[in-house]
């Protein structure tokens, strides 16, 4: 992925108001991302954690999404779950519901998405090995790492178009 301007990231967002995406939170290491291990930008808002922002290149075009998760809180260690995205094993508190509106007249009118994810949105270095899951160990897999690559990038793209969904018709 290309390194991205603030003026881009905010630009890209699909989902919410311009005002909203002004305003809201960006990564405070911007300028010292990996962005040659990023297949999209993802970010929890460290002003408002609850929040999360999605940015991916998409036809050619970047575009952004605001997401949702749940505030984060206590939950057990004993318990694991499996990101839908990149399919790495987390504890409880490493995977998180993430749910966003819908693009269009659905998403004005409440409809949203959800599916569970790496608490951090850091798929992309989880999938390359950068990053480790805290209390779990990755799945050995017989797939490469450009295969998991493709898969993560193919299961976030049904996740997106689910956003997109009913848009034609509004």
């Amino acid at each position: 992925m290309k390194a991205l301007t603030e003026q881009e990231i905010r630009g890209s967002f699909v989902n919410c108001s311009k005002g909203e995406a002004r305003r809201l939170g960006l990564p405070r290491d911007l300028a010292d991302l990996p962005w040659a291990d990023l297949d999209f930008l993802g970010w929890r808002d460290p002003g408002a954690p609850e929040r999360g922002y999605l940015v991916t290149e998409r036809g050619g075009v970047w575009t952004g999404f605001a997401l949702r998760g749940t505030a984060s809180g206590r939950r057990s260690l004993l318990k694991s779950s499996i990101c839908s995205i990149c399919v790495t094993p987390h504890n409880a508190s490493g995977i998180d519901l993430m749910t966003a509106p819908k693009t269009g007249a659905a998403g004005r009118q409440g409809n949203s998405v959800g599916m569970y994810m790496c608490a951090d949105l850091a798929c992309s270095l989880y999938v390359r090995g950068r990053r480790k899951p805290v209390f779990s160990r990755r799945m050995e897999e017989s797939l490469t790492e450009e295969e998991r690559v493709a898969r993560t990038r193919r299961h976030l793209d049904a996740f997106l178009d689910k956003l997109y969904e009913d848009t034609a018709a509004a």
